[in-house]
């Protein structure tokens, strides 16, 4: 993660050692937050600005140089200004896999931008068709271990950044983890619902990222063909597309049999994540050779190197 990801500084004539925040509303609005977040003096501001004129470097990175302010502090007063969610060291932690939030400035979250970017394209409605109707997206990869949870994971928090309500359900009733690399519960999830229970909220909020949804598995269940097949799981997908902009579902590997060729087809599109230098030729061609035999619209394959 680059440690200057703050703004530019303003011209020199409005950085000289007053003690006052630049006038410019971008650099003013940074050194604000970042002044009130480390409850900096006008002495310490000022010491800052100086060496911001001086080596003609931006606000935060001098703050760093000066150990007035930390890397996660400037993250932090970006996310505050732009309303985007970055975490913090806690979630580094904890949830390493979620490189679009711990690393926002990083090359693999730019990869996840310029993939979100692709499917919003490819998700667009297609008038000529007479297809208007908003889909779910399937994320599938023909082994365990290709990185598909991962994907969907960080492809979700991508979804979430432009603004839409995003919500990521863990259809992998037979090996979920989706509950795990977020830090939630997963007492009820996806199978309470299919099972026709109710009780506690199956919707969790993903904390300190706004509008991000985790539908965790539950309890995995003894059946899980049966549960996906049924047709309370495609009037579950309604439902959820009424409620939410944009819905993502992690399936299982394609391994363990027809539940992700089936999942993809209640959700109408899907996505194929193979693995560089593991996914083996035979199983990424069976794979979509399946998918292709059905009513499903395949959007492309993505070869994960993480």
């Amino acid at each position: 993660m680059s440690a200057d990801p703050s703004l530019r500084p303003p011209p020199s004539s409005s950085t000289e050692s007053t003690g006052k925040i630049p006038s410019n509303d971008d650099i003013r609005a940074i050194g604000e937050i970042i002044r009130d977040t480390r409850n900096l003096s006008a002495e310490e501001v000022a010491s800052i600005l100086e060496y911001q004129r001086t080596h003609g470097v931006r606000f935060g990175e001098a703050a760093i140089a000066l150990n007035l302010a930390t890397t996660d502090d400037v993250l932090h007063a970006l996310a505050e200004q732009f309303n985007y969610a970055v975490g913090g060291e806690e979630r580094r932690k904890s949830s390493p896999e979620l490189v679009a939030l711990n690393q926002p400035f990083g090359r693999q979250a730019e990869v996840f931008r310029a993939i979100r970017a692709q499917i919003t394209l490819r998700l667009q409605p297609d008038l000529q068709s007479g297809v208007t109707t908003r889909r779910a997206l399937a994320v599938v990869s023909p082994n365990t271990r290709d990185g598909k949870t991962f994907f969907c994971a960080n492809l979700a928090i991508a979804l979430s950044q432009t603004g839409g309500r995003t919500l990521v359900v863990d259809a992998d009733l037979r090996g979920p983890r989706l509950h795990e690399v977020f830090g939630i519960e997963s007492k009820a999830g996806l199978s309470t619902l299919l099972s026709g229970r109710r009780g506690e909220s199956t919707v969790k909020p993903v904390k300190g990222v706004p509008n991000l949804f985790v539908m965790p598995v539950g309890i995995s269940p003894p059946n899980p063909l049966e549960l996906v097949e049924g047709p309370a799981f495609g009037l579950l997908l309604m439902e959820l597309l009424n409620k939410f902009d944009h819905v993502i579902v992690d399936t299982p590997a394609a391994e363990y049999g027809a539940d992700c060729a089936v999942i993809a087809a209640r959700c109408g599109n899907a996505l194929v994540v193979a693995r560089n230098d593991r996914s083996r030729v035979d199983d990424l061609q069976d794979l979509v050779e399946t998918l292709n035999a059905t009513t499903v619209k395949l959007l492309g394959v993505v070869m994960n190197e993480f």
